[in-house]
């Protein structure tokens, strides 16, 4: 190839158009060896990938002689041990007519999170159906995820059709099903298409073997179907990744931007704190830029000194998303645990991370109706709708108006495992008539008053274990001592405040969420507060710590054996519980989470409840709290 004919053929590739698709289905309906026939059809499987593919083929193959193409991508091999896709895998490949990244995502349940991985940057959606098999629930599950990740454009691709005889009529019913269901979920196209990726038909060239089917192949589809993302289009987005300060000259601010345009000149707001300037220059490796658009990665030089930090996102005056502290938002959940209103996550949105609770689940979906029911809690690979509530204002758009500014996810603030992914659908304004009243009498005035510094003592451990007997004793040694002291007791809480709430995890979590507020306005009030609860999850004791100063909160672990509680038994509930009388137990049918770095640790296997009291009150004495 000469120098002009090189010049010419990289020219014509980057004028070529780009488009995402990922594959999704049910387990073994074909997406990997369809993307390995695309690959083997477009000639970019090289000779020595080839030899390899045989010879994996023979070892592992499931189609006898021919070559599996699947392996291809099932690189792991527990993937090729089990014939089930387990993680992302990307390919990329390109004809004459467009540029491919596809993700072959997997079709089993267990990794539905993974599915959704590949969806949320995907512009086509390839759903396989096993002509065999027909739609199944997780036929449907991805094509509702496909549609909450607004990927506009799908592909309906009926697998193994010579598997039942090339039957124009199974493909017509399988189609007929599957448009009866995508009905509602406002698909921008769909195209249905009767293919075997084993053998090639209708994915390239079209299938002597189904002269019924007049549509395109699933290539000449992909080359044509407009998916234009219109991202360039968008308002300009940049969240903020990193402030970029070598040296005393010069500050600039680093990011990959969202959507739309930018240039120097053009007027640049923080979103959240509403400042503004103007940008002086578009800074890169390889020099600076008169334009940056989506998709580039850059560094931006402003004409004033902007308070700018890691995680605002810069936007256009004009043009500024919402920014709010509560919103909507589809929730995908993708953990083993249940999610749990109340509990405390981290959303992490852009660069920014922020703690986050779930306020109410409105309702949850099911995938196979698409009906909306109350409940809850959310299980594994559910979806529900959700109010949410972050601690401090965030910036975002609408999910369906640009992917990139209103989506998050949502992360375990002990394992910092990824647990959903969600969506927002909008801005909560109901609460912006209220505003934080300053008042001339405040904690510190309350406190001295009172002469003492107010401490929440959070007593923790089983039932049984002596919790309400102990802070009984340490309030009456204190208020002997002049303190002034309330008592917040479990059983006492539950025929008031908390009488609405059973003993699922989720009311449990809300029970010590309505508690530990209450605790915080007695702390407040200058208050010595005793919280005594069996209080089950670490997460919940750590977000009712962090509700107060440092100084003001004291756990105080009470730590018996599951056996001696058993046998001390005051309320018989363990027996009732062990008889199947009282569900959701904690220590029976409920775990606890005991303390890792409770501040004040009593055994009353060790000690008496007097003793015990004791200790904790010469604690207290150590620490200053008290005289």
């Amino acid at each position: 190839m000469t120098p002009a004919e090189l010049k010419a053929f990289l020219s014509a590739g980057e004028r070529k158009t780009f488009l995402r698709f990922l594959t999704c289905g049910s387990v073994d309906d074909g997406k990997s060896t369809l993307i390995g026939r695309l690959l083997y059809d477009t000639k970019l499987i090289f000779e020595d990938q080839l030899r390899t593919l045989e010879k994996d083929s023979r070892r592992h193959g499931t189609t006898g002689e021919d070559i599996d193409f699947a392996l291809l991508l099932d690189g792991l091999e527990a993937e090729r041990e089990q014939g089930i896709t387990i993680d992302v895998a990307y390919r990329f490949f390109a004809t004459d007519k467009r540029k491919y990244i596809v993700a072959d995502t997997p079709g089993h349940e267990q990794y539905t999170r993974n599915m959704a991985t590949g969806a949320s940057t995907a512009d086509l959606a390839i759903i396989l159906v096993d002509a065999r098999k027909g739609v199944l629930t997780q036929t449907r599950r991805h094509a509702y995820i496909c549609s909450l990740l607004r990927i506009r454009h799908v592909v309906l691709a009926v697998n193994k059709i010579d598997l039942v005889g090339h039957s124009q009529e199974i493909f017509r019913t399988i189609e007929r099903e599957f448009r009866d269901f995508a009905d509602k979920l406002d698909f921008a196209s769909l195209v249905s298409i009767p293919i075997s990726a084993r053998h090639g038909d209708n994915v390239i060239s079209r299938s002597e073997a189904t002269p019924w089917h007049e549509g395109p192949t699933l290539l000449d589809h992909l080359d044509s179907v407009d998916v234009t993302s219109g991202r360039e289009v968008l308002a300009f987005r940049m969240p903020v990744q990193w402030v970029n300060r070598p040296n005393l000259d010069f500050r600039g601010f680093a990011g990959t931007i969202a959507s739309g345009r930018i240039a120097p000149g053009d007027e640049i707001t923080v979103a959240v704190s509403g400042r503004s300037s103007r940008v002086q220059r578009i800074v890169t490796h390889d020099g600076d830029l008169d334009e940056a658009r989506a998709g580039d990665a850059v560094t931006l030089t402003l004409e004033d000194e902007v308070d700018i930090s890691r995680g605002d996102v810069l936007v256009p005056g004009a043009q500024r998303p919402e920014v709010s502290d509560q919103f909507a938002a589809h929730l995908l959940w993708m953990a083993e645990d249940e999610m749990l209103p109340g509990r405390q996550y981290l959303l992490k949105t852009g660069a920014r991370t922020v703690p986050a609770t779930v306020t109410e689940l409105k309702h949850k979906v099911d995938v196979n109706t698409l009906e909306r029911f109350a409940a809850k809690t959310l299980q594994l690979n559910e979806v529900g709708f959700c109010n949410f509530s972050v601690s401090v204002p965030i910036a975002f758009d609408r999910y369906r108006d640009n992917r990139e500014t209103g989506s998050f996810i949502l992360i375990d603030r002990f394992t910092n495992a990824t647990v959903a992914a969600g969506m927002i659908e909008f801005g909560l304004r109901r609460a912006t008539n209220v505003h934080w009243q300053a008042l001339d009498v405040t904690k510190s005035v309350r406190a001295e008053l009172k002469g003492q510094k107010p401490v929440i003592l959070w007593f923790t451990g089983l039932s049984g274990s002596g919790k309400s007997t102990i802070a009984n004793i340490v309030e009456r040694k204190l208020a002997l001592a002049g303190r002034h002291t309330y008592l917040l007791d479990g059983d006492n809480v539950r025929h008031g405040l908390n009488r609405d709430l059973g003993f699922t995890d989720a009311d449990r979590v809300e029970n010590i969420r309505r508690v530990a507020e209450t605790a915080k306005l007695f702390v407040d009030a200058g208050i010595i507060v005793l919280v005594s609860f069996i209080s089950p999850f670490r997460s919940e004791r750590r977000t009712a710590r962090e509700l107060v100063g440092a100084d003001e909160f004291l756990e105080v672990y009470v730590d018996t054996p599951l056996g001696v509680c058993m046998a001390r038994d005051p309320k018989g509930l363990y027996r009732r519980a062990q008889a199947g009388e009282i569900k959701n137990f904690t220590g029976i049918d409920s775990p606890y989470e005991p303390p890792e770095n409770a501040e004040i640790h009593v055994n009353t296997v060790d000690l008496t409840p007097e003793q015990a009291a004791d200790r904790i009150i010469a604690r207290l004495r150590d620490s200053g709290l008290i005289g």
